[in-house]
């Protein structure tokens, strides 16, 4: 007992913090794309009663509409000499949901163990050492660069309602929610090409390295890398049925980023460019070039042998009593194995925010872009959203809210590949899917978020 509490002593601080939000979420779906019709709003499937080329409305009480509910701890011990050692530890919470894990909080997560989506609930886990005047640096899974100058400069504070191309938050609804953010690429695992519901760039990396540094005469930076590797050399049965057996080699997967972020009176400007690359030897056996990354495949083969490159760009002016926001993000996807194989997804949004009185916040915003396959016949689809939202503050940590969002895109990409579900076992397959009518959708809800 006294050698615990002389470990306690030893922290100079922990903070325990988090958010609860809660209330009345509805939403309303009209559309062909597979994920969302399905996993959104457990919609039966293809060719069945309310199957994909359905409508769904649903209603009731849900959950972090306006932030992801979360629980976190942080903390630092002074080293003496301007050092000191910094760790954080935060989950995702459901608070409607009797103890699962929190909706829209693990898929922007990639897992460099595994070219994979990553699994568990972590939102952040990382431990390092900060040094007074120069910056941080930390060791584990972390947010990315873009990411943490994206959230600096979004008017809706980048929100779960749909209607955000920038962020491409959550489609919710009272009885689940389906991310837009899958890892590295978004849409469904029959499609993997990006879209105007995908994930428009990845929130955060495993194994990764990040240094952050203080800000000096109004600028910072952030250097970000992300590793793990190894090497196999795969034998017996299993090496056989693999191209021709002794399948072995390295798998790569490895991510980098930079950021900046320049302050000035009233003006700031922010950039930011990372990268995703992962190749698995072992899956080349069941993937043609045209499937390597993003035709139909299983969901263990999602983002296997491709490189995914995202950048970002922002302003904010503030006029006093009210804030002005320009954005842009854009992704590109490249198969490994044939370089003719790629995907990209760009967009632009503006945004505004106000203090209506010294307790009421007002944003809204609006953007567009466009996303594109190559390597098959395609047209690019367009898609456009917005969202409007409006806080009041009953406290320092406490507000109600009213928010609300739509999205509409021209084409469906779960479609616009041209490959059947006999694609899934590995072969080309050039039949065309039917049902390209586009996808819509919106959210409003209505709720109380705490933090603490």
């Amino acid at each position: 007992m006294t050698a615990f509490a002389g470990a306690a002593q030893a922290q100079s601080s922990v903070t325990v913090y988090g958010i609860l939000d809660v209330g009345y979420v509805a939403s309303n779906y009209n559309g062909t794309s597979i994920t969302a019709n399905a996993a959104n709003v457990g919609n039966a499937a293809g060719g069945s009663t309310g199957g994909l080329n359905g409508k769904q409305i649903t209603a009731g009480f849900g959950q972090s509409a306006e932030s992801t509910s979360r629980i976190g701890f942080k903390g630092n011990e002074d080293l003496g000499g301007g050092t000191s050692a910094v760790f954080t530890l935060e989950l995702g919470l459901s608070p409607n949901s009797n103890g699962a894990a929190a909706s829209g909080t693990t898929t922007t997560t990639t897992a460099l163990s595994t070219p994979a989506v990553f699994g568990q609930n972590n939102r952040q886990a990382f431990v390092g050492l900060k040094k007074n005047g120069i910056g941080t640096a930390t060791v584990g899974t972390q947010y990315t660069p873009l990411f943490d100058v994206q959230s600096q400069t979004d008017a809706a504070g980048n929100n779960n309602l749909v209607g955000n191309m920038v962020y491409s938050g959550t489609l919710q609804s009272s009885t689940g929610s389906y991310n837009q953010g899958l890892a590295p690429y978004g849409g469904a695992t029959a499609n993997q090409n990006l879209n105007g519901d995908s994930g428009a760039y990845t929130t955060r990396v495993s194994n990764a390295v990040k240094f952050q540094s203080e800000r000096m005469s109004g600028v910072a930076g952030q250097l970000f890398y992300a590793q793990a590797n190894q090497t196999n050399n795969i034998t017996g049965a299993q090496g056989a049925s693999l191209n021709g057996g002794g399948v072995g080699g390295t798998n790569n997967n490895t991510a980098w980023g930079v950021n900046a972020d320049y302050i000035w009176n009233k003006l700031q400007v922010v950039a930011a460019f990372q990268g995703i690359k992962s190749y698995n030897p072992a899956a080349l056996a069941t993937q043609t070039f045209a499937q390597s990354t993003f035709a139909a495949g299983t969901a263990d083969s999602f983002g296997n042998n491709s490189s995914d490159q995202q950048g970002y760009a922002a302003a904010v002016y503030d006029f006093g009593i009210l804030k002005t926001y320009l954005q842009y993000v854009n992704r590109k996807g490249t198969s490994l194995m044939d370089t003719s194989y790629t995907t990209t997804r760009s967009a632009t949004q503006i945004g505004v925010k106000g203090n209506l009185t010294p307790v009421v916040t007002a944003y809204a915003t609006m953007g567009a872009g466009n996303s594109a396959y190559y390597g098959q016949s395609l047209a690019t689809n367009k898609f456009r959203g917005f969202q409007v939202g409006v806080d009041y503050f009953l406290s320092k940590r406490t507000n109600l809210y009213v928010a609300g969002g739509g999205f509409n895109q021209s084409g469906n990409g779960a479609s616009a590949l041209g490959q059947t579900a006999a694609a899934a076992s590995g072969t080309n397959n050039s039949g065309t899917n039917a049902g390209m009518t586009g996808i819509a959708a919106s959210n409003y809800a209505v709720g109380i978020r705490h933090t603490f």
